[in-house]
């Protein structure tokens, strides 16, 4: 697909998931590249830096597909044009196999996690929580998914088709029955969308709520995340944006007075959360920033 097709389509939620968005993004970045005209090496790096830009514009609060692009951009070096060409087509692979093997990685993690009997609770759509649950199936557990709807736009149905489809049992609540819900659960599992500096952890609207529930019953909650969601300009006191999107998902046509409110995400306060799965390990949300730290200096610079 095109750079302006794929940004159209991550805009209007057609390519949804952290994971996937920063995919698709590298996917665009190699596009660009491959239908480059000019043999002008600086030609190649404007041509690369706009659609950058533009490609981070797509979504505000996607930290994964930022630092895949900087990955990109950073590593690739060259004194000609071939070499240049040969270096991004080489680190865009490379970024997205990453990707692929983090999630493989946290798959294997994260299913240690689940028990024969349990019940899952999960919100919204996270590929890499689905693929935790389905490495759980492969190793022939036994256990139930509770799973919310999701308003306005009902990512939790994409949770509950796909964990259907590879046999696992759903039960599918509106999010306001999620008390309910999670009063017969053993354990939340929810992706993220980005984490800080301080360890705080953004994913959908609704999961500090229900992650402050699950404390109180004493439910352990984990996050499941590759570290390439992590938002290196919150060590300088840059603040992760939350993205607002369009009223009309919520009510087309609300009467005078009513003012509409469609945050996609919160920040979960990191108390709430027993650990993070990612492939490197299961963390505490500030000692896991630590260990990006030492591991990914790129990320920092």
């Amino acid at each position: 697909m095109s750079l302006q097709k794929i940004i159209s389509d991550i805009q209007d939620l057609r390519i949804q998931g952290a994971e996937n968005t920063a995919k698709s993004a590298l996917s665009a970045l190699r596009e660009v590249v491959l239908s480059h005209k000019s043999t002008n090496v600086l030609s190649l790096v404007r041509d690369i830096a706009r659609a950058k830009t533009q490609l981070e514009k797509c979504r505000p609060t996607e930290p994964c597909l930022r630092n895949s692009l900087k990955y990109v951009v950073s590593h690739s070096k060259g004194n000609t044009f071939s070499e240049l060409r040969e270096a991004y087509l080489y680190n865009i692979q490379k970024s997205i196999s990453e990707l692929q093997e983090a999630e493989r990685s946290i798959a294997r993690i994260g299913a240690l996690k689940i028990k024969n009997g349990m019940i899952v609770f999960t919100h919204c759509h996270s590929s890499t929580v689905t693929a935790v649950l389905k490495m759980a199936k492969q190793q022939e557990k036994q256990f139930v998914v509770h799973n919310t709807e999701t308003r306005p736009n009902f990512q939790g149905r994409i949770t509950a088709s796909e964990l259907a489809r590879a046999g696992i049992k759903v039960t599918h609540f509106v999010d306001n029955a999620a008390r309910f819900a999670l009063k017969q659960a053993d354990i939340m599992l929810i992706g993220c969308d980005a984490f800080t500096s301080e360890g705080k952890v953004i994913n959908k609207i609704g999961s500090e709520l229900y992650a402050e529930i699950c404390h109180r019953r004493d439910i352990p909650v984990y996050v499941c995340s590759t570290t390439w969601k992590f938002d290196p300009d919150t060590v300088f006191g840059f603040e992760e944006v939350i993205e607002t999107r369009s009223k009309k998902e919520v009510w087309q046509n609300p009467p005078k007075n009513v003012t509409i409110d469609n945050h996609s995400f919160e920040i979960i306060d990191p108390e709430l959360i027993t650990g993070m799965i990612t492939e490197i390990g299961v963390y505490r949300p500030a000692v896991l920033v630590e260990e990006i730290r030492t591991r990914s200096p790129w990320m920092f610079s």
